[in-house]
């Protein structure tokens, strides 16, 4: 686990639960398994550039937003 990857887990997490989305609520929205939105709000995935974009607009805030 990376220190990025643990604080963008956080935000994302953080952000979810302002949204009251369930994680399986949220795989839903973006297509995959909720175990995956689980290891990226652990810091366990490693996520491409084009995936943050993705999980940024489902949460609909800025992927400026999900990393700072």
């Amino acid at each position: 686990m990376t220190d990025i990857s643990i604080k963008l887990g956080k935000k994302v997490k953080e952000i979810r639960l302002k949204r009251d989305l369930s994680q399986g609520a949220l795989a839903k929205i973006l297509g995959v398994h909720p175990t995956y939105i689980s290891g990226i709000e652990r810091g366990l995935r490693n996520m491409t550039l084009n995936n943050i974009e993705k999980l940024a607009k489902a949460l609909n805030v800025s992927v400026k937003n999900l990393i700072e």
